[in-house]
């Protein structure tokens, strides 16, 4: 029984190598969790900072703007919102009977498909672009400006 004993207690060295290895692996992997739990709770405070700080800044944003139109109505005069500095543009027709600067227009303004959107700064070039092509096109700001 003695001999039997020691042949199922004798392991073959790289059956211990493989635990060991599966050992420390486990151990890094638990530290590497317990690392990244604590990182995540940083960066979420500091996420969770970020937001309030946008927050405060978009309601002093929204006071001063009705402090603005308050103090214009007392003198008698109107305020006047600033205009916006970026356009949403959507083509929305095809491109039957078009002329070939409007069709030029539209491939330089990156519209060369019925129901394509781009973002465009408001500059007096693209202004002048999107009077060229206003039948095909539709285009605003009010997404932008009301976005959070």
């Amino acid at each position: 029984m003695s001999s039997a004993e020691a042949k199922a207690a004798a392991v073959p060295e790289s059956v211990l190598r493989k635990r060991n290895r599966e050992e420390q692996w486990a151990a890094d992997k638990k530290e590497k969790a317990l690392a990244d739990r604590k990182k995540a709770l940083e960066s979420r405070k500091i996420i969770f900072a970020r937001a309030k700080q946008y927050a405060q800044e978009y309601d002093a944003q929204e006071k001063e703007l009705v402090q603005l139109k308050r103090e214009a109505r007392l003198k008698g005069g109107f305020y006047v919102s600033p205009e916006a500095k970026l356009l949403f543009v959507i083509r929305i027709r095809g491109i039957n009977a078009m002329h070939p600067k409007t069709r030029k227009i539209l491939q330089l303004l990156r519209l060369r498909q019925i129901f394509n959107g781009v973002f465009l700064k408001v500059n007096k070039a693209t202004i002048n672009m999107l009077r060229r092509v206003e039948p095909y096109v539709a285009y605003g700001d009010d997404v932008i400006r009301n976005a959070p």
